[in-house]
């Protein structure tokens, strides 16, 4: 997503009421040590593999680039709430570094 707020109103517009959202995104690993680890590997040890192995190893640079850029949770499920929906949450999946947000659209 370009625009990640026109991206989640746009959701909110086509979505009927009492419908849900759900998004699944990398996201921010919780465990400070392993958050760490976790971006020194996608900064300095993914992009040397994909160029190895991938035919497209730009993607894997942006891949990394665009995860470290996106909001963390908390923030994301803050946009969710300035974009309308309501009973929004999350949920860490692998400490964190995929993360599930939902929110209903009010009847």
């Amino acid at each position: 997503m370009q625009d990640t707020d026109a991206a989640l109103r746009e959701l909110y517009r086509v979505t009927r009421p009492g419908g849900r959202v759900v998004i699944c995104e990398f996201s921010h690993p919780t465990w400070a040590p392993f958050r760490v680890v976790y971006e020194e590997y996608l900064m300095r040890a993914l992009p040397p593999v994909a160029r190895a192995v991938s035919s497209n190893p730009d993607a894997y640079v942006y891949l990394a680039e665009s995860i470290q850029s996106w909001p963390d949770q908390p923030a994301l499920a803050g946009r969710l709430q300035q974009a309308g929906w309501s009973e929004v949450a999350w949920r860490n999946l692998s400490g964190g570094i995929v993360a599930l947000h939902r929110g209903t659209r009010p009847r």
